[in-house]
Order: structure tokens, then sequence, then C-alpha cells
């Protein structure tokens, strides 16, 4: 299976994301047309680490290992804010706090893989959370708040049917969460809602 270790957002800040995405685009929140794809809302998640494929006996071992480094790291608020697209192809919100504590979460992810035998690919860099992604050519226009036709400009990797998207979220601030739990989620590739992935959770697991 495919694995990788996440946070997820509150059920009140994916709440506050969905009531900004409405007043951003309204109709085409629900009917964003051939361009955009939206990732499903109990899909969203800001990755701490990826695994990738790993033997169905390993995951036993890394969740264990898991356990205890999260020991050690504290429960932390969370709060996204800002956005923009990586490549035009890829629309996302930003972290405005939290990022120490994903990054201390990235390193308890890294101690537990390599002690279970499983690469962690870091993924806090640049923390975000994914919210759609463009599936139609680059450059295309539709699929943008309100339906608007004119391509807007903006900076290099905000082009296409995301750049409109993109600009508005720049000045987003969500609601402050707490994040108190990591997740470990399988991905299986093409078996989820139209053919995206589908994720389970192998173990939710407590912090500090």
């Amino acid at each position: 299976m495919r694995l990788f270790t996440a946070v997820y957002p509150s059920a009140a800040a994916s709440a506050h994301l969905d009531l900004a995405l409405g007043g951003i685009g309204g109709a085409t929140v629900a009917d964003p047309g051939a361009g955009l794809r939206w990732v499903p809302k109990e899909q969203r998640h800001v990755t701490v680490a990826f695994h990738g494929e790993v033997p169905d006996g390993a995951v036993p071992g890394y969740v264990a290992a898991l356990t205890g480094a999260l020991a050690q790291v504290a429960a932390f608020d969370l709060e996204f804010a800002g956005g923009g697209s990586f490549g035009g192809r890829t629309l996302w919100v930003g972290v405005a706090e939290g990022t120490g504590g994903l990054r201390a979460l990235a390193a308890a992810a890294e101690e537990a893989a390599a002690e279970a035998g499983l690469r962690a690919d870091e993924r806090t860099g640049r923390p975000h959370l994914t919210l759609a992604r463009a599936s139609g050519a680059r450059g295309a226009t539709r699929g943008g708040p309100r339906g608007g036709s004119r391509r807007p400009r903006g900076r290099s990797d905000d082009g296409g049917v995301l750049a409109s998207w993109a600009r508005a979220l720049a000045v987003y601030r969500g609601p402050a969460f707490r994040v108190e739990a990591v997740h470990v989620v399988s991905s299986r590739l093409g078996e989820g809602r139209s053919g995206g992935p589908l994720h389970r959770d192998v173990a939710v697991l407590a912090l500090g």
C-alpha cells in the first residue's frame, strides 16, 4: 500500500474554508467545469511525511514506533492562511501558525520510519493543504471564480485555471484549531471517488 502520515483540519476549520471558497467562487465551487478537480473534503490534509509503497507487514512496526515518538510532541495550534498554486496545477492554502509543531511531527515520523525500515519524505518545507488540481490543459480559464473568462495576470506559478483562485486565497485567514493527533493513512490509487485515490486510516495516534 501507499502510506503517508498527516494532520487533518478540524470540522470548524474545514467549514470556514468552505465558506471562503463559496464566497470566492460561488456556483463554480459545486460545478467548477472540466478544468478543475476539487480534493474531496474528507481527504483534505497537511502531509507530515510520505512513505511511498509499504509492505502491509511493515505498518504495525511503524505505528508502534510513531506512538512512542509522539509521546515527546506536545499538542499545538494550527491556522491556515494565504494560498497559491504550484506550477499552475495545484491549488493550496498555506499554514500561518503551527509550522514548528509540524516540523516536530515530521521529525517524529522520520525517527519512527527509520526504526521500522521505511522511508519518510518530509513534506513540511512549505506546509500546505491541497484544495484542487487543474485537470485540463494549462492556460485554460474555465472554472475560475464567478466563471470569469479573462485570464488573470499573476506570477508564473499562478497561471491557468487556478490563477484567480490563488490570488483570492492569498488574503485568506482561517480559525486556529488544536492538533492533538496524527493520522497514518493508506492510499490506494484509482479506488476512490471518480477514479481518485481511496484513503483509509490505518491508525490515529495522540500527541503528548
